[in-house]
């Protein structure tokens, strides 16, 4: 592929990237998804293979309001219900919890079908578009965004943004989020993971190029998070407050690996949801669950960039893949596992990773994703 841009703009929005504020909720963020751009560029769907859009949870039509969301008639006054606001008192408590590099939601009083309008509601008005929802797991994925904050706003831009041509400004980054819904015995609890890719050359002459990933970004999603609180009813100054204490990680000794299974400091119900985020950011897509029996079904996501010459946007993640079927490493696209999570008397949980007929593995492969979940779950 080629760049839409000149080197130099490319380059130095590269290097702007860097110089935005790391203070709760001051990120410069600016979405926009240019989906036939990033449908051709990537050439293939994302993760799964088509969109699952199922218009379980609609969105009100007007504001998403609490009021709205359950279903009540009230009256509301029209400034109120054109901004968009959910009043506190009707959406509960809402407050960030941390463990490691991860950061959630808890919002008390409220399903996951009640905020599930809310929640996409927020999405679409930050400039994303929803590729998947699939309303019965709790999941949604925005499709790839970039964030257009991180342009020059020079005299040039502005020009070309005039004549219509602002699209030739972009930047080599794009950006896409998972959203989790988890159903508490209190309320709900949301989670965020980040996705990104990087546009990068690949001759010498520097005239084609092709996307690779970059590091999950945790304080991206804390900060995304912090918005959503804000979208809830909170107040600013009460969402960066929150932030910043969850800003500050605990001390934690890492998870052991014993006997082919990871030993997490967490009860059933902390270690059931910790895990399905870090699932979600090491590459294995939930097809399904039991929290009964504390069961993930997860496949290897597919392959985002995937070309001919095997190139893909798991690369740097899919530590599962091979071209070689000799070393005993499954395809990416064949397998299907189970992530096993089940409480211990003394209150911890352990994982286990099984093949589809739930025997355990201590393979190499298992091997590999116990040890990126002790990084995720640190």
């Amino acid at each position: 592929m080629k760049r839409s841009a000149p080197v130099a703009i490319l380059l130095a929005t590269g290097i702007l990237a860097g110089c935005s504020t790391s203070n709760p909720l001051e990120k410069k963020l600016d979405y926009k998804t240019d989906a036939p751009k990033i449908a051709n560029s990537l050439e293939v769907p994302p993760d799964l293979t088509a969109p699952d859009i199922r218009n379980k949870y609609t969105i009100p039509q007007g504001s998403s309001s609490a009021m709205e969301v359950n279903g009540q008639k009230q009256a509301v006054p029209a400034q109120a219900a054109s901004s968009g606001d959910v009043a506190l008192s009707q959406l509960g408590n809402v407050n960030m919890e941390r463990a490691g590099t991860q950061r959630w939601l808890v919002v008390n009083g409220k399903n996951p079908e009640e905020l599930w309008p809310v929640l996409k509601a927020f999405w679409q008005e930050n400039g994303f578009v929803i590729k998947t929802e699939e309303p019965d797991l709790g999941i949604m994925e925005t499709d790839w965004a970039e964030n257009r904050a991180k342009l020059p706003a020079d005299g040039v831009r502005k020009l070309m943004e005039t004549v219509g041509l602002g699209s030739v400004y972009s930047t080599p980054e794009r950006d896409k989020f998972r959203i989790r819904l988890e159903k508490t015995a209190n309320g709900t609890e949301v989670y965020f993971s980040h996705r990104g890719l990087y546009e990068t050359y690949i001759n010498e002459g520097k005239s084609d190029t092709m996307w690779q990933p970059r590091p999950v970004d945790p304080q991206l999603e804390a900060e995304l998070l912090g918005r959503f609180m804000i979208r809830l009813g909170i107040s600013e100054e009460k969402a960066k407050e929150a932030l910043a204490k969850a800003s500050v990680a605990p001390a934690k000794a890492q998870d052991p690996i014993v006997d082919g299974k990871l030993n997490i400091n967490d009860s059933f119900d902390r270690a059931w949801r910790r895990v399905g985020l870090a699932l979600d950011r090491i590459g294995l897509v939930v097809n399904d669950r039991d929290r009964s029996q504390g069961i993930y079904f997860v496949k290897p996501a597919k392959s985002e960039t995937e070309k001919e010459d095997g190139g893909s946007f798991w690369s740097g993640l899919a530590f599962w893949k091979s071209s070689d079927s000799k070393n005993g490493l499954p395809k990416a696209t064949e397998p299907e596992y189970r992530i096993v999570v089940k409480e211990q008397a003394n209150g911890q949980s352990t994982l286990a990773v099984q093949d589809k007929q739930g025997k355990q593995l201590n393979d190499s492969f298992a091997k590999a994703v116990l040890a990126k979940l002790q990084i995720e779950l640190q």
